[in-house]
């Protein structure tokens, strides 16, 4: 398929956008504590520039003080940030990349821990997420804050930006002066759609009169809110011909508030391009450039989008998080080496895996964040290394290492690559997981790893392969418990279920309610099996980011699955299990089939052996200890580089 819309110039305003790829604001806790331009912050952007995206938008910059949203948050309101700011258009613009810095306050989606006062709002409604109590604004504070909007774009203009665009979406103050869900003025800024457009607006005109009316002006809107009485996409439309008619250049079409966060960054059961059709809607309305964002995350689908008109250009959030390269990558041929992006928020949406692994990052590609730091360099010393397993942590140590030199051979008792992987990817929505395997092997396909599916490490193999180094990336096994009755005939592990080397009856009982044992309920809910997870923990999916929690439990109470928490399982029975909860002894039964999914131990049992046979063994992931994919993968990751 040919990329050549991808591949034409955009105009915005005066600016000329050398394609159609956009890296949008995304929150990246990069900068420095006081507000300024970072070094990571640099690295970070450079790398995307380099990637070949045409347009950055930087990260929300604050404007004032009490419209601070979060530690690590760039600052724009005192031209003592100029000079730091000046670093980012000078670093990225040798890469023939605009960039764009984006100017916000946050209104009442903030807090006194964060600010230090109040917040402020159009009404003093709160937030039901943050639930603290803002203060409206007086006319003549609105008035300090449009000209705070307008300094800051001047600012931006002074320090070498091409852009600002105005953050308008997902319950800022821009977005909550724009709705009648946050806005119950009854002055000139509230009451009818006008009434509300005023402040945003006012804003748009501000910056015309402050940086030029050269100066390109995009405006980050939701096209719906999707909270009840919030804005729709009629709506939208209209104001966004009011903001056409004030001046702005371009117009970037998100989704949500802070009450609707799961639709604003989408897990994987929300489909690719689900925002696509409302950038389409607005773009019916208006003659501006148009940006479409929302699980765009293949060149194909992006593509399409340009090549029908449905928007101008396409804004990849996640997507340039898991590959900065996005677009070299298409323009070279080489989509098979895009680093897909999976949508399971663990790492983007979610905490490091340590103290040293803070800012944004990504579960797929460990190095976002560290640019400048997590590099792959040639080895000084190029080894012959032997990888034992070839899980997610397995195949991103193995193809780095190929890279910098060294030889790698991989081994697998399996006769397929992915380890828990592979069985992980199974449950709904859960697909793009076989993409990020089959990126892992490209990548060790190029660089030239030895693969040898098939094959179980033992010390024997390892005297005659006599490596200079061995990782030992064997995972865990699944857990059963040393409990009465365990190891009953109805009794399975859900990886094999899932895996398709197990089979369940009709009425189905889940120890666990993890990530793992609600995935398996998602599963056979599907299925239309009769499910009932019992989980020792007050809650279901703890170990779940919020968005994916919200639609999958949306999807087990309608599959009608039973879901009991704080229950303590004592003992096996033939049909079901005896548990504890709040100190009474209770049973369920009259189960065909019971799925353990409690679970794993570590896999290193060769290690010591190991030790006495390689000057080095290292062991990473479920092997070292049981966790998740992030940890295993991140591992892999750092000890390549560092070998």
């Amino acid at each position: 398929m040919s990329f050549s819309a991808l591949f034409s110039p955009a105009r915005i305003g005066t600016m000329e956008v050398k394609n159609r790829f956009v890296v949008p604001a995304i929150l990246s806790g990069l900068a420095n504590p006081d507000g300024t331009v970072s070094d990571r912050l640099i690295d970070y952007w450079v790398a995307r520039a380099r990637g070949g995206f045409g347009l950055l938008i930087t990260e929300l910059s604050c404007v004032d003080p009490s419209g601070k949203a979060a530690p690590g948050q760039l600052g724009v309101w005192d031209d003592a940030f100029i000079p730091g700011l000046r670093k980012l258009p000078e670093a990225v613009h040798p890469y023939g990349a605009k960039i764009a810095l984006q100017i916000h306050h946050a209104g009442r989606e903030t807090s006194r821990a964060v600010t230090g006062s109040q917040p402020v709002a159009p009404s003093a409604v709160p937030c039901p997420i943050v639930r603290e109590i803002p203060r409206e604004l007086t006319p003549a504070e609105i008035e300090e804050l449009i000209e705070k909007f307008g300094a800051a774009a001047r600012r931006a203009k002074r320090a070498g930006f091409d852009a600002v665009e105005i953050h308008a979406c997902h319950g800022c103050l821009v977005s909550d002066f724009m709705s009648a869900y946050a806005n119950k003025r009854l002055d000139g800024y509230g009451g009818d759609l006008r009434g509300r457009m005023r402040f945003a607006m006012a804003v748009v005109e501000k910056i015309r009169s402050l940086a030029g009316p050269d100066f390109p002006v995009l405006f980050r809107m939701s096209g719906a809110e999707r909270v009840p009485g919030g804005r729709a996409i009629m709506e939208s439309k209209a104001a966004a011909r009011l903001l056409e008619e004030a001046g702005v250049s371009a117009i970037h079409v998100s989704t949500g508030v802070n009450a609707s966060g799961p639709w604003i960054v989408a897990p994987a059961c929300v489909s690719p391009g689900y925002n696509v059709a409302d950038a389409a809607a607005i773009k019916e309305a208006v003659g501006v450039p148009v940006l479409a964002v929302g699980r765009i995350n293949d060149p194909d689908l992006a593509e399409e989008i340009i090549r029908t008109g449905q928007a101008d250009l396409i804004s990849l959030g996640r997507e340039s998080l898991a590959d900065p390269e996005f677009p070299n990558k298409v323009a070279d041929g080489r989509n098979e080496e895009i680093a897909p992006c999976i949508a399971c928020m663990q790492r983007c949406q979610g905490r490091g895996i340590d103290e040293n692994d803070t800012g944004v990052s990504c579960l797929v590609n460990p190095f976002c964040g560290k640019e400048g730091t997590l590099k792959i360099a040639p080895a000084a010393q190029p080894k012959r290394i032997l990888v034992a397993g070839a899980g997610p942590g397995g195949l991103e140590a193995a193809w780095i290492l190929a890279q910098r030199g060294h030889r790698v051979t991989l081994y697998e008792k399996e006769p397929v690559p992915g380890g828990q992987y592979r069985s992980g990817a199974v449950p709904p929505f859960k697909q793009d997981i076989a993409k990020a395997v089959r990126y892992y092997l490209r990548m060790g396909q190029k660089y030239g790893v030895d693969y040898r599916f098939g094959t179980a490490v033992t010390a024997d193999l390892v005297r005659r392969e006599q490596p200079d180094a061995v990782i030992l990336a064997t995972g865990g096994q699944p857990l059963v418990p040393e409990l009465e009755g365990a190891d009953g005939p109805r009794i399975i592990q859900a990886a094999d279920l899932l895996a398709g080397r197990a089979t369940a009856g009709e009425r189905v009982l889940i120890v666990g309610g993890g990530m793992v044992g609600v995935e398996t309920a998602d599963f056979l809910g599907e299925r239309r099996h009769g499910v009932t997870i019992v989980e020792r923990l007050p809650q279901l999916a703890g170990d779940l980011n919020p968005a994916v929690q919200y639609f999958l439990f949306e999807r087990l109470q309608r599959y009608g699955v039973t879901m009991i928490s704080g229950a303590q399982v004592t003992a096996f029975l033939e049909d079901g299990v005896r548990y504890e909860q709040d100190g009474r002894q209770q049973s369920l039964t009259g189960f065909d089939t019971i799925v353990l999914a409690m679970g794993v131990r570590p896999d290193h049992s060769l290690a010591e052996e190991l030790r006495e046979l390689v000057p080095q063994v290292f062991v990473i992931g479920d092997a070292l200890k049981p966790r998740k994919a992030l940890e295993a993968i991140a591992e892999g990751a750092r000890l390549a580089v560092g070998m």
